[in-house]
């Protein structure tokens, strides 16, 4: 199938552009159609990633599946996966009908609801598959459009706050990256295409690392890396994530946590990397050092949380501190265990938000203080939520052990005093998690509210399932995992050192002491 990924990238935009003209009507039938309707799409697109997976040859360093056409202004319609971006375009086929699945409560404006979802997983497919850097720019952007909409309308009660701040944060640092774009367009250019693998042969090794070099180079990887530290989020960039999750809806805050911060990650990986080498050689330590700090600070802050929803926002902001600490350990360690780490938080961190959603859809609060004794009348909602906060400990056997794992392992061979105090994360985490649970899950159920309160009906299990299935199969067999990015990762740090000289190197090493 010769044109496999633009199907699997636009089937969504098609279900939105059909909900949008042929379904009419606000009553109970109209929303039913559209639920089953956007199910379907997000369905049909998991099964045509699944080809993509089935067809892909691990060994093959470059990028596969690869459709070329000529777009607008010289530029290239460009899309194609190589062993990075496949497990991301798998994970958000994997996450979105499970989220559209959970969206079944939803009354208010349903098929608006719908087409925001099915368009939202068109533009964040097209993130990870796109190979010229102004489409990505602009799937990269777009993206924020529908997940406004979706926290400014279906969020909380102060859910217009919260939106502006995540869109004007996330908007502001992205301007500096274009900025770099059209910079990099006039003083070298460039054609815009990705500086990765194969593609970084001899001409482009002189273009990046000696017209660009020092200081300028330095720049440029800063302002990328604004646009990608805000969407991660790194310390000090991070404020507006808690907010959002707060205020955004269920499903909202299972597809920003489970895809739309690893967009941050894996920008990193795409373009700072192999495109500004020197830049980022020269700023590893102080990358590496900020991510540590997240870690420790959002666990610290993470503990003294009244709200589940933000605590576990604040999580997640830790969880990618351990990503960004991998990913400039500049290892293979360190790479394979980010990139892990951003798939297992995928399935973890989104399983821990529907458990948030499951007691707020019978109680109505996420108050922390307004549970207890769950245990007695929700034995099943008791178990799965203690699995997934085992796996967001890290619990060995789960994904989140794999890659807490390798990311330490890629930060110790790295810098030993960053591995040390990354390491009290792996207890703060343990300290707020278990507290969580004792608090919400355990104790008398003493509260009259709650005596009532029902345990998870058949619908809200076989969400959880395939979760579960995943975080136990990565956390027993990550070499599913490990096999399919290793070779992409040794080719990306083989092409990256090979693309800074010698004197660079020691130029950028001596100013990080």
């Amino acid at each position: 199938m010769n044109n496999l990924l633009s199907i699997i990238t636009f089937l969504p935009l098609v279900a939105a552009v059909i909900l949008a003209l042929f379904l009419r009507g606000d009553d109970e039938a109209a929303a039913r159609n559209a639920k089953w309707l956007a199910l379907a799409a997000t369905v049909a697109t998991f099964l045509f990633s699944l080809l993509v997976l089935i067809g892909f040859d691990s060994a093959d360093t470059g990028y596969q599946f690869v459709e070329e056409a000529d777009w607008i202004m010289g530029l290239k319609y460009k899309m194609g996966v190589d062993g990075i971006s496949v497990l991301f375009v798998m994970l958000t086929t994997f996450v979105m009908p499970l989220t559209i699945w959970a969206s079944w409560g939803v009354k208010t404006r349903v098929k608006e609801y719908m087409i925001a979802f099915l368009l939202l997983e068109t533009l964040m497919l097209g993130v990870f598959m796109a190979l010229d850097l102004v489409l990505f720019y602009l799937f990269f952007e777009a993206g924020l459009i529908p997940m406004f909409l979706i926290i400014g309308i279906w969020g909380g009660a102060n859910r217009i706050y919260a939106s502006f701040k995540f869109f004007l944060y996330t908007f502001v640092g992205s301007v500096l990256m274009l900025v770099a774009m059209v910079y990099m367009a006039l003083e070298v250019g460039t054609d815009f295409e990705v500086l990765a693998h194969h593609q970084f042969d001899s001409e482009t090794i002189s273009i990046l690392g000696i017209q660009i070099v020092g200081g300028v180079q330095t720049l440029l990887f800063l302002a990328f890396f604004a646009s990608f530290a805000v969407k991660i989020p790194m310390w000090p960039v991070h404020t507006w994530l808690p907010d959002a999750h707060v205020q955004a809806p269920t499903a909202g805050s299972v597809v920003l946590a489970s895809i739309m911060l690893k967009m941050g990650g894996y920008g990193f990986l795409r373009f700072s990397l192999p495109m500004f080498p020197v830049g980022t050689e020269t700023l590893a330590t102080f990358v590496l050092w900020i991510s540590v700090i997240a870690i420790v600070y959002t666990s610290l802050v993470a503990l003294v949380q009244e709200d589940m929803k933000k605590l576990i926002a604040y999580s997640s902001i830790a969880h990618m501190g351990y990503v960004t600490a991998g990913i400039f350990s500049l290892n293979q360690q360190g790479l394979d265990g980010a990139i892990f780490q951003m798939v297992s938080h995928g399935f973890v961190a989104g399983a821990l938000f529907l458990c948030v959603g499951v007691i707020y859809d019978r109680m109505h609060t996420r108050e922390i203080s307004a549970y207890g004794g769950l245990v007695n009348r929700m034995p099943a909602y008791a178990l799965i939520f203690m699995f997934f906060t085992m796996a967001n400990v890290g619990l060995p056997g789960t994904s989140g052990f794999v890659g807490e794992f390798l990311t330490l392992v890629g930060m110790f061979k790295a810098n030993t005093w960053v591995a040390f105090v990354a390491t009290s994360g792996v207890i703060l985490s343990a300290s707020y998690a278990l507290y969580l649970y004792r608090r919400v899950v355990f104790g008398d159920l003493i509260k009259e509210s709650l005596k009532a309160i029902t345990d998870m009906d058949k619908r809200e299990r076989m969400i959880f399932a395939p979760l579960v299935a995943m975080t136990l199969l990565l956390g027993v067999y990550p070499s599913l995992v490990t096999d399919i990015i290793g070779p992409s990762v040794e080719a990306l740090l083989s092409n990256y050192h090979a693309a800074i000289p010698t004197e660079l190197v020691e130029a950028a090493v001596s100013t990080s002491h």
